[in-house]
C-alpha cells in the first residue's frame, strides 16, 4: 500500500515538470514530448545482462536534459551502463521508486518530490540543463521585461514550472502578472505557436528546442528575452531545469563507480558544448530529438551544463524556495533536506 501511495502522488507530480522533455519539433508538445511510444533503448549503449548487473541503469527523458548524455552513451565507457529512452517523466518515476532505475536525467522538481516521497532514498548528482525557456516575439517592441507591461503572452504549462518561472520574473521586475500582463496558457507549444503564426499573439515564451523550430517558421520572429538570464538577474542563481537523480543504495553500492560514471558524464557535457555537429547526430541516432539538424542549431541554446557541489546546491535551493513559495506541492510538499545534494 505504500508503494501505492509513492507512485499515486509522485505521478500526481510529474505533471508540473513538463519543462525539461520539450517538443523537437513543431508537431510535438512544449510540455513532455508528444512521444508516447515504449521505452527505447539506446543502440550500442545498452549493456549484456552480466555488465548492466555491475553498472548503473540509467534513464533519459527526449529533449534537453539527456543531450547532454549521448557523448558517454556512445563511448566505450557507456558499455558499462544500461541507457534507456522515454517519452515522459510519468514511465520513469515508478521504476526509479521501485528500484528498477539507478539514475534518471529528469525534471529538478521531479527529483525534489520524490526525495520526500521516497523518505529520502534518492539524491540530485549534478544539475545537467539550465533554463530553456525563451520569450519571442514577431516585431521589436520587447526589449526588456518592462516592456511586457500591458502585454498578451501565450505559453503553456498553467500550475507548472514555466508558470512560476514567469510570474516569479515578472513580479521581481515590478509587473503584477494578474493585472499588467495578460498570460494566456495553451495546452501545448504549437497551440501557442499556431496562435502567433495567425497574428492572433505576437508574444509567447517557449522553451528549447521548440523555439529553434519555431524561429524557422515565422517570418519576422525573433528571441526578445532568454529567461535563464532574467532569472539569474532577480535571483542572484541561474535557472535549472534538468538534473541527474540516482538512487542512494546505487551510490552506496560502489561509490568509485558512481564517481567514474560522473567523470564520464562531465566530459559528455563538455563534448556536447564542443562538438555540435558530433552530437546532435548523437542525438537523432538515440531518438532524444527528432533531426540532428536541429539539434546542431538548439544546442547552443539548450544550456546544458554539468553543476556539482555547492554551486548545484546553491541553484537549486533557490530554485525551490521560488517554487515552494508558489506551490508547495510543486516540490513535493516540503523543501528537500541538506542529503539531497550529492557531493555538497
Amino acid at each position: 500500500m505504500k508503494l501505492k501511495r509513492i507512485l499515486s502522488a509522485v505521478a500526481a507530480a510529474a505533471l508540473c515538470v513538463s519543462l525539461a522533455a520539450c517538443g523537437s519539433s513543431a508537431s510535438s508538445s512544449s510540455a513532455a514530448t508528444s512521444e508516447a511510444a515504449a521505452p527505447t533503448a539506446a543502440p550500442e549503449a545498452t549493456a549484456s545482462p552480466e555488465t548492466a548487473a555491475q553498472g548503473l541503469r540509467v534513464a533519459g527523458l527526449k529533449g534537453p536534459t539527456t543531450m547532454g548524455l549521448v557523448n558517454l552513451m556512445d563511448s566505450e565507457a557507456g558499455a558499462d551502463y544500461t541507457f534507456t529512452m522515454y517519452g515522459a517523466a510519468d514511465e520513469i518515476v515508478p521504476l526509479l521508486v521501485k528500484g528498477e532505475l539507478d539514475a534518471a536525467a529528469i525534471p529538478a522538481n521531479l527529483a525534489a518530490t520524490l526525495y520526500q516521497k521516497t523518505e529520502g532514498a534518492v539524491e540530485v548528482a549534478c544539475v545537467n540543463t539550465l533554463g530553456v525557456l525563451y520569450i519571442v516575439e514577431n516585431g521589436e517592441t520587447v526589449q526588456s521585461v518592462a516592456d511586457l507591461q500591458g502585454q498578451t503572452i501565450v505559453t503553456t504549462g498553467k500550475g507548472t514550472t514555466p508558470e512560476y518561472v514567469l510570474r516569479y520574473v515578472l513580479s521581481e521586475n515590478g509587473l503584477d502578472p494578474d493585472t499588467d500582463v495578460t498570460i494566456e496558457y495553451c495546452s501545448e507549444a504549437t497551440e501557442a505557436l499556431s496562435q502567433v503564426q495567425a497574428g492572433a499573439a505576437t508574444i509567447a515564451m517557449l522553451p528549447q528546442p521548440f523555439v529553434t523550430s519555431a524561429l524557422s517558421q515565422v517570418e519576422g520572429l525573433r528571441v526578445a528575452l532568454d529567461m535563464n538570464e532574467e532569472w539569474q538577474k532577480v535571483a542572484g542563481s541561474q535557472l535549472v531545469t534538468g538534473v541527474l537523480v540516482v538512487r542512494k543504495d546505487a551510490v552506496e553500492a560502489d561509490p568509485e563507480g558512481f564517481a567514474a560514471f560522473m567523470d564520464g558524464y562531465a566530459a559528455s557535457v563538455e563534448a556536447a558544448n564542443s562538438d555540435l555537429e558530433g552530437t546532435a547526430a548523437l542525438c537523432e541516432s538515440y531518438g532524444i530529438v527528432a533531426k540532428a539538424a536541429l539539434a546542431q542549431k538548439a544546442l547552443p541554446q539548450c544550456n546544458i551544463v554539468f553543476e556539482t557541489g555547492a554551486e548545484m546546491k546553491t541553484d537549486l535551493v533557490n530554485y525551490f524556495d521560488v517554487l515552494f513559495a508558489a506551490d508547495p506541492a510543486s516540490v513535493g510538499g516540503a523543501l528537500p533536506g541538506d542529503d539531497f545534494y550529492y557531493g555538497a
